[in-house]
């Protein structure tokens, strides 16, 4: 066997034989900046529904939770999933919920579960916060919106079985 049909033979068998002229790699794509528009078209190419509140931020509900979509930083730059759990819990169990957020924080890079008392009972909310004063690109939106939305939805989903029903809690 001459050397160049070895050759050959051997990129053939490894799979690196080239049988037609290589295909061109697709154009990259840019990062643009995150708008709430971009965010809103997203969603609606995933068929999720969501509204403007007062505050002109996208919200939405997910299982039964609040979702907002929020564009903060000086110049809108750092994009916010904010879930607020559906339910609230008496302010007796606040060391309860704490412990829990805090293991939840240990152990789980996503979200960053908090406590807030409001109007006398106890919020639980989730975030992810991603900085991108450089933008995005459309790949990478949709990751973050599934993070955020995700991460938030499984924690609560998580607490919603961890917990007992509402009526027994006070």
């Amino acid at each position: 066997m001459s050397p160049g049909a070895r050759s050959r033979w051997l990129s053939r068998m490894f799979g690196t034989a080239r049988t037609h002229a290589p295909t061109p790699s697709p154009a990259r794509e840019r990062a643009t900046p995150v708008t709430r528009d971009r965010v809103a078209t997203y969603l609606l190419s995933r068929g999720y529904r969501f509204l403007l509140d007062d505050d002109g931020d996208l919200t939405g509900t997910w299982d039964g939770s609040r979702f907002w979509f929020l564009l903060l930083g000086d110049h809108g730059e750092i994009l916010q999933i904010r879930g607020r759990w559906h339910r609230t819990l008496p302010v007796t169990r606040r060391t309860a919920v704490l412990l829990a957020a805090n293991d939840w924080n240990r152990e789980r890079i996503w979200p960053k579960v908090y406590v807030r008392e409001e109007e006398g009972e106890l919020a639980l909310y989730s975030e992810v916060s991603v900085d991108l004063e450089h933008g995005a690109t459309g790949s990478q939106l949709a990751q973050l919106v599934a993070c955020g939305l995700g991460t938030g939805v499984q924690m609560f989903t998580v607490l919603d079985s961890l917990l007992p029903p509402e009526t027994d809690l006070d």
